[in-house]
C-alpha cells in the first residue's frame, strides 16, 4: 500500500462496507482464489483484511500482510484470528509458502517505482510447489503486463491464465484491468 500517511483504514473499508451493504458482492477475489481449492493463501498487500478474512471464513489457512498500520489495525479489530503482518512486500521473508500468494486491489501499483521486480521475487519466494500467484491491477497506470509478466518469469512463474476482471470476464489487449494466474516453475520449487 502507499505511504501509511496517506491512508485511513476506517474510511478505506467503510467504502467497502456500504458497498456490501447495498448488495453487491465484495468478496469476488476470494471467490476466484478459492477455484484453486487452497489449504493455505497469503493475502500480499492487504489493507484493511477483506480478502483474508474471506477466505479465513472459508477454511483457508491465510496470512494478511500489509505495511500500512491504519489498514492493519482494521483487519486486526474486525478479524482477529487471522495472522496479520507488518512488512514491506519488496522484502517479505515468511519463511514459509503458500498455495496461493494473492495481490489483490492494484498491490502491483502501490509498489514505488522500480521496486516491482522486488515485489514480484518476495511474493514468488512464497508459492509453494504446484501453486499460484494471482494478481489483480489496473493497466495504463504505470506497470504493464510484458514487464509484470517478466519480473515473473525471472522469478520462476509461468503465466496460466488472463482474465479481465475477478469474475473471469474474457481478457483482451483492449482490457484496462487484468487478472493474472501465474504457478509455480518445478526448477524453481522454494523450501
Amino acid at each position: 500500500m502507499p505511504d501509511a500517511t496517506s491512508w485511513d483504514g476506517k474510511d478505506y473499508q467503510a467504502r467497502f462496507d456500504a458497498l456490501a451493504a447495498s448488495g453487491m458482492d465484495v468478496h469476488g477475489e476470494a471467490a476466484f482464489v478459492m477455484r484453486f481449492a487452497p489449504g493455505s493463501a497469503l493475502d500480499a498487500g492487504c489493507g484493511t483484511g477483506r480478502v483474508a478474512a474471506e477466505l479465513a471464513r472459508r477454511s483457508v489457512a491465510v496470512v494478511g500482510v500489509d505495511r500500512d498500520e491504519s489498514m492493519l489495525a482494521v483487519a486486526r479489530a474486525t478479524s482477529p484470528s487471522v495472522e496479520w503482518v507488518s512488512s514491506d512486500l519488496t522484502a517479505l521473508d515468511l519463511g514459509r509458502v503458500f498455495d496461493v500468494v494473492v495481490m489483490a486491489g492494484n498491490v502491483p501499483l502501490f509498489t514505488p517505482p522500480g521496486t516491482e521486480a522486488a515485489l514480484v521475487a518476495s511474493c514468488a519466494r512464497h508459492v509453494g510447489a504446484g501453486g499460484h500467484l494471482v494478481a489483480g491491477f489496473s493497466l495504463g497506470r504505470g506497470y504493464a503486463l510484458p514487464a509484470y509478466d517478466a519480473h515473473c518469469a525471472e522469478a520462476g512463474l509461468t503465466l496460466a491464465a488472463r482474465y479481465a476482471t475477478w469474475d473471469l470476464a474474457a481478457w483482451s489487449p483492449s482490457s484496462d484491468y487484468a487478472v493474472s494466474v501465474h504457478v509455480l516453475e518445478a526448477s524453481f520449487q522454494n523450501p
